[in-house]
């Protein structure tokens, strides 16, 4: 089991431990409401350092990502991330990234944890086609990062402290190289995966201790706390952010999912699958992702089944908790066409009761019942 570069910080400070995509990792420290609720409020501090980053070089760059990724890569610009996913080749999806435009023939992608070695061999696979040679155009640096995720409404006034860049303007989803916190040079973007705003930090794990403790430093005055995972899902979950392995999978497509809108038809991207997403969206497709909040007291759980209110099946539960902001159950699943529309009442199977819920858009903890 791997551990981070800040791994001594999460065991010092009494963090509950557990492995998690090979990793040794917090998954809370003062207990995962707590944690919320400071994100959502103030400001939090997650360890991200075993996300994958992989390095995508060369000439031939953007026709690759055009073809591997779903979304218009040739729409970003030096300074922009993207949310895209890998299709495979058979309607499913590989994993859900982040990519950054370094310059025209340089880009980071960020995968998940989960998915580094299955990302890199699919990459370097399709990568063949191109030419691209696995360590030289394709790199995985996955081993060299340290990334902390400081996310909540304070985050970037904390960490505007530690650099003379301007980064309290930032516009969402893009990112700058700077000198920050005594490092010569961090990957610094606003990005997140909360739902409450913020940013996430890249630097060489060597200067992993001078960040952190800066970063803690800058956010005493603030109230920042570190965050384990657990909380991590249940802000992604709050907001509506898929989970890979819960929401999207090797058999899910980006239009059942819901993310149409990282899909991009436009001319001249002949992205793998494309030919079916794109009858997924001209046709339509039998199921969607939808969210939904309990109207009767439950917590939804994946694998739950989803009923009518004739009590026929029409789906399945793929992410559930109880939201430490509304109070009431929340969740994600696939359910059946027609009942999509927002309002829709729906039941799920929790023990041997089926509960009444009902279909909202996200964020779900802010939805009225």
């Amino acid at each position: 089991m791997k551990n981070t570069a800040f791994t001594k910080y999460h065991i010092e400070l009494g963090a509950r431990m557990a492995p998690f995509a090979g990793y040794n990792m917090p998954i809370e420290y003062t207990g995962i409401n707590d944690e919320h609720i400071t994100v959502r409020e103030k400001v939090g501090v997650f360890d991200v350092s075993h996300m994958g980053e992989i390095w995508v070089k060369g000439p031939k760059a953007l026709d690759f990502l055009q073809t591997v990724t779903s979304n218009d890569v040739s729409a970003l610009f030096d300074g922009k991330v993207q949310y895209s996913c890998f299709p495979n080749d058979k309607g499913g999806i590989v994993d859900d990234l982040l990519v950054y435009r370094i310059n025209e023939e340089t880009y980071l992608l960020v995968v998940n944890a989960a998915n580094i070695e299955k990302d890199w061999n699919w990459l370097c696979k399709q990568g063949e086609k191109f030419g691209l040679t696995p360590g030289k155009e394709l790199y995985n640096a996955s081993d060299e990062f340290a990334q902390l995720a400081v996310q909540g409404p304070l985050a970037l006034k904390a960490m505007q402290k530690l650099t003379s860049e301007n980064v309290v303007d930032m516009e969402y989803y893009t990112f700058k190289k700077i000198p920050f916190a005594g490092i010569k040079e961090v990957i610094f973007s606003t990005t997140g995966y909360t739902g409450a705003g913020g940013c996430e930090i890249y630097c060489a794990n060597e200067d992993a201790d001078k960040l952190w403790k800066a970063v803690f430093e800058a956010g005493a005055e603030f109230g920042i706390k570190p965050i384990g995972l657990g909380a991590r899902d249940t802000l992604r979950l709050e907001s509506g952010f898929c989970l890979y392995g819960n929401d999207i999978n090797d058999t899910t497509s980006a239009i059942e999912a819901g993310l149409g809108w990282i899909t991009k038809f436009v001319p001249g991207k002949n992205f793998i699958s494309r030919d079916i997403w794109e009858k997924h969206k001209t046709e339509g497709t039998e199921r969607r992702l939808k969210g939904f909040v309990m109207i009767d007291r439950g917590i939804p759980r994946q694998h739950y089944l989803i009923y009518d209110a004739d009590g026929n099946e029409i789906g399945e539960v793929t992410s559930g908790t109880m939201s430490p902001i509304s109070k009431r159950g929340i969740g994600m699943g696939y359910v059946k066409k027609g009942f999509w529309k927002e309002g829709t009442e729906i039941f799920i199977g929790i023990r041997d009761k089926k509960l009444k819920a009902k279909i909202v858009k996200p964020p779900f903890h802010l939805a009225e019942v």
